[in-house]
């Protein structure tokens, strides 16, 4: 902390400082970067000329309301009813302690006070940033933009923007866009993060390494806001978006907007990810210490055709080959031949289950497995009890008619007696039965977002609602259940950023599970997270977008590039096919600690011939390959070659490692070099290479 006027937040590597600018009444970027970044002329001053706009406009202001920025763009459009928006405020009040900073600015006139807060997070290089705006006059206030921060990035040129974007079924891609000038924007107005874009950005000058990055903290609808302004730099901004348009502040009520996460790395966008990485294994805490069990997922064997027979049948098998959790998925209740019924009534079926649901989770946990259960909590079928008892339960707009999506309605969330009813739906299916692992899905998103009978007087915030009842049931499993290892899913990858993911211990990044496909999506996930998080199945399933067949080794590889998973159906395999696949669970139970909690590389990218990811223990002395042949092989072996190579990186060049499984020793520099060599054929696609340095 420098001055009076400027402050340091200081991370392990990193360091952010803001002033108070001396053109107004505003907080505004002055360095961010590497430790000692401060040090010297800032690289966000300009010149103080301004030609049709107005300081505030020119300013990398952390924070700034329309009224003081007028054409540039506001983080927070505030009015009294009826009256004209805008806000003037003056700077109020500094609280700074360690790696925390309060600035505060008020406008008396509109009544109105704004808190910018900073916070560091021990041991990562995440700054943490969010706004907490009070009304403090005698009458309401109409907030229109809520945003969390504002965020700028200098640049100078073409600044190049990395996101993730998709569909479902094709979550995560990994897209980039160079950005000289405009405005780039993404979000989702379906009450989740969305399949289309995730709540992550990075930014990078085209001329240097450095990445910068920001991901929201938000399970409900959300933007993202690139701008690329003339003094050469890029303005991000992000927050959540009101489904009603404006949120209302009543007098002394304080509304705090959801975090936004703020990183840098000097090593580019692969760099970046591991403070990602970094920082959720943070979120993680001790939950992280309990291993991810290789699970087995009954869903793409038996669909909604489940019975406690066929059901056994998979468990032994899957038991057999190493498995350590057997879940079953969609189809266990009441009315769930098919997806038009069932949702709500959450009992397991009788007909399914004839001797007992007690007595099949017995016989399951006698096989040495643990136990597991889907469940889409907010979701209700138009036929079941469950809604015939409380159809104002759901959303809907009065005199209109309810849609059906996917056969199904949602339940509203926001209501404390919706809550009530899931949690204690979960607490008896988690105390009844020793179930120790729950899938919580949801498959739709709101679309007629009403509440039937409420007084619109009262101002419904109706996504932030929903957020607030779904994170109290999450943290409700957490206290209540804390040996239950919960899983988050949203038709696959439609609901993953911080809140989520500090409150569960895996997610289910998409519902496509083929080889290739899966690849890329899961090249994408590990940009923004960690593999610890990231629940990968080895199924039958075909390629969507690219058909491309694939080994079983393939399949594994790639799978144990984060949690493992089994989702096909055993009782087509082979005994070779199970007997391989036993070797590879036992060879990923020995390296899962160091996929969980080392350093990731990611090398090339599934465009190349051959693509890899790397996994290092510096303490244990062990780097992990997963590599995978994603090219063609025309004419090989006939044709003269040499092998495939990854580069490592990031090793000792002077240290020696040593391939247990080949009996091959590498210097780092031969690694570094050179690389690792892989002699692909069509039967072998993927290798997974265990390095011990000596």
């Amino acid at each position: 902390m420098t001055s009076p006027r400027r402050w340091t937040l200081r991370t392990e590597n990193t360091g952010y400082t803001v002033r108070l600018s001396p053109d107004g009444p505003w907080a505004e970027l002055d360095a961010w970067g590497p430790l000692g970044v401060e040090d010297g002329p800032s690289a966000l001053d300009w010149s103080r000329r301004t030609h049709f706009i107005t300081p505030a406009d020119a300013a990398p202001a952390e924070y700034l309301p329309y009224g003081l920025r007028p054409f540039a763009g506001a983080d927070l459009v505030a009015s009294r009813p009826g009256e004209e928006r805008g806000v003037w405020w003056d700077f109020e009040a500094v609280e700074e302690a360690a790696g925390s900073l309060r600035l505060a600015f008020a406008d008396d006139v509109i009544g109105l006070r704004a808190v910018l807060c900073y916070s560091t997070v021990p041991g990562t290089d995440v700054i943490l940033r969010w706004t907490e705006l009070t009304c403090t006059g005698d009458r309401e206030l109409r907030l229109e933009r809520i945003d969390s921060a504002g965020v700028t990035v200098p640049v100078s040129g073409p600044a190049r923007l990395t996101y993730l974007t998709g569909q479902w079924s094709q979550e995560f891609q990994h897209t980039q866009l160079d950005l000289p000038r405009g405005t780039f924007t993404m979000g989702s107005q379906q009450a989740v993060p969305g399949h289309a874009y995730a709540p992550w950005l990075a930014v990078q000058d085209g001329a240097s390494e450095a990445a910068y990055g920001v991901a929201l903290e938000w399970s409900g609808n959300w933007h993202m806001t690139a701008e690329a302004e003339p003094g050469g730099a890029v303005r991000v901004r992000a927050g959540r978006v009101p489904h009603e348009g404006a949120v209302f502040l009543a007098p002394g009520e304080t509304l705090t907007t959801p975090r936004l996460a703020c990183a840098f790395s000097p090593d580019g966008l692969d760099g970046l990810s591991r403070v990602w990485h970094r920082y959720e294994r943070h979120l993680a805490g001790e939950r992280l210490r309990r291993p991810r069990k290789v699970l087995y997922n009954s869903w793409e064997a038996t669909g909604f055709d489940v019975d406690a027979a066929g059901q056994l049948e998979l468990a032994k098998v899957a038991a057999d080959i190493g498995a350590e959790l057997f879940v079953v998925d969609d189809g266990w209740f009441p009315g769930r031949a098919d997806d038009t019924g069932g949702l709500g009534d959450w009992y397991p079926d009788p007909a399914a289950f004839p001797q007992g649901f007690g007595r099949f989770v017995e016989e399951v946990r006698a096989l040495g497995l643990d136990f597991g259960l889907w469940v889409e909590p907010e979701a209700v079928s138009p036929n079941s009890r469950l809604y015939a008892e409380h159809p104002e339960w759901v959303y809907r707009i009065d005199g209109r008619p309810a849609r059906l999506v996917r056969n199904q309605l949602l339940l509203d969330l926001g209501r404390t007696d919706v809550q009530d009813f899931v949690i204690a739906t979960l607490d008896r299916l988690l105390t009844e039965h020793a179930v120790s692992y729950l899938k919580w899905d949801m498959n739709r998103p709101p679309t007629e977002r009403g509440r039937p009978g409420a007084d619109h007087a009262d101002h419904l915030d109706l996504d932030a609602q929903h957020v607030a009842g779904y994170l109290r049931v999450l943290d409700h499993l957490r206290a209540a259940h804390p040996h239950v290892t919960v899983e988050g899913c949203a038709g696959g990858g439609g609901r993953i950023e911080h809140a989520t993911l500090a409150r569960t211990d895996v997610v289910w990044p998409s519902d496509n599970t083929a080889p290739l496909d899966r690849l890329s999506i899961q090249y994408g996930f590990l940009h923004a997270h960690a593999p610890h998080v990231m629940s990968s199945w080895v199924t039958d399933a075909p390629g969507v977008f690219d058909p491309r067949p694939r080994s079983l080794a393939f399949r594994f590889v790639n799978a144990m590039c984060g949690v493992l998973g089994i989702g096909a159906d055993l009782r087509a395999w082979t005994g070779e096919q199970r007997a391989e696949a036993a070797r590879w669970i036992a060879r990923y139970k020995d390296v899962r600690d160091v996929v969980h909690h080392a350093d990731v590389r990611l090398l090339g990218t599934p465009a190349d011939p051959t693509f890899g990811v790397q996994y290092d223990d510096p303490a244990a002395g062990r780097t992990v390959v997963a590599a995978l042949s994603t090219g063609r092989l025309d004419g090989a072996p006939l044709v003269p070659g040499r092998p495939e190579r990854l580069r490592l990186r990031g090793l000792d060049p002077r240290a020696r490692y040593h391939d247990a499984e080949s009996g091959s020793t590498y210097s780092g520099a031969h690694l570094l070099h050179y690389g690792l060599p892989f002699a692909w054929s069509a039967d072998h696609d993927a290798d997974l290479v265990v390095l011990t340095r000596q």
